[in-house]
């Protein structure tokens, strides 16, 4: 039987960072970034790591289900920010939680990270693998932003959003169908140069800004248009699913153009599409789960709406995947 989400929760910083915080040492405006991105403000974590915007988050999920720490045997993290290279900041949230008996690991996919990992956690559940597993999209980008370039400075923001993945016996809800793909030969358009063994930090690497994220933003726009709005018309098509079946899209929240178009391309209106960039900017795999977790928490969002998930990342990655809501 599909596996289905049984709670959700999410956590975004206290600190909101308008556009206006930017055009006071930013050669930008107000203007300039709402017409490019779509982004008022985001919110940025002054301290503290990606584990931190975690913790929050994973609790208030697991109060909500009526669990413990003792409940959980698995932990999945999409992240481009570990805390650390290595331990995995799945093995951080897991003692920092107080969780016993779970085993667990980070997963890498950029942008479409959420998706990569609630297929990974759904087919562990549906396997009998793993009973409930903690899924925590999450990342503290301005950790890796370059603030003194108006071209990323501005798109990016802090965020968690964490969802709690079981069995259901009932086919009617949860995860139908997905179509997720890389295309390596995209790197070179959005990447993290140096950190990695390819290119170890040192002083050269430091000094040239090369732990900044790198982007030429024109290939990527481009990728990610075709990218996102291919892989939901096929999605669709593959499901014999229609506009009007469709509850929400819920794209992953980089640039608003982009989500846009990839409305168009499905036959949606802008009303039957989750949008909040405009508040939080791009928090890589938090973009979708805090969506879904303050459309869930709104009542926007009702059981057994058919949902369409679709992000496009680094790697290039990308993906959708066909979800009906169960809670």
């Amino acid at each position: 039987m599909p596996a289905i989400i049984t709670s959700i929760a999410h956590y975004v910083p206290p600190d909101i960072y308008t556009n206006e915080y930017f055009e006071r040492y930013l050669d930008t405006s107000h203007e300039w970034i709402m017409e490019r991105t779509g982004i008022a403000e985001r919110r940025f974590a002054k301290e503290g790591a990606n584990s931190d915007l975690i913790i929050p988050a994973a609790k208030e999920c697991m109060e909500k289900r009526g669990i413990g720490p003792d409940d959980i045997d698995c932990i999945i993290i999409p992240t481009v920010t570990p805390d650390h290279m290595f331990p995995s900041t799945a093995c951080v949230v897991q003692h920092k939680l107080g969780i016993k008996k779970a085993w667990g690991f980070d997963l890498s996919a950029a942008c479409s990270g959420f998706l990569f990992a609630l297929v990974t956690a759904s087919k562990l559940v549906e396997s009998g693998a793993v009973k409930r597993c903690l899924l925590c999209g999450s990342d503290k980008m301005s950790s890796i932003v370059n603030f003194d370039d108006r071209a990323q400075a501005v798109l990016f923001g802090d965020g968690a959003g964490v969802v709690l993945i079981e069995n259901s016996d009932d086919p009617d809800y949860g995860l139908q169908d997905f179509i997720l793909q890389i295309d390596g030969s995209g790197g070179q358009y959005l990447k993290q140069v140096a950190g990695g063994s390819f290119k170890p930090a040192s002083l050269e690497t430091v000094e040239n800004k090369e732990h900044y994220i790198y982007q030429d933003g024109q290939a990527v726009f481009k990728a990610a248009v075709k990218g996102m709005a291919d892989v939901t018309v096929e999605i669709m098509e593959k499901n014999g699913l229609k506009g009007d079946d469709i509850a929400w899209l819920v794209p992953h929240q980089a640039n608003l153009r982009i989500i846009t178009a990839t409305a168009k391309r499905m036959g949606l209106e802008m009303d039957k599409v989750m949008v909040n960039i405009e508040k939080y900017g791009n928090t890589t795999a938090g973009t979708i789960p805090i969506c879904l977790s303050e459309w869930h928490q709104t009542k926007k969002l009702k059981k057994g709406d058919k949902i369409i998930l679709a992000g496009f990342g680094a790697g290039f990655t990308w993906g959708a995947i066909y979800f009906i809501w169960n809670l």
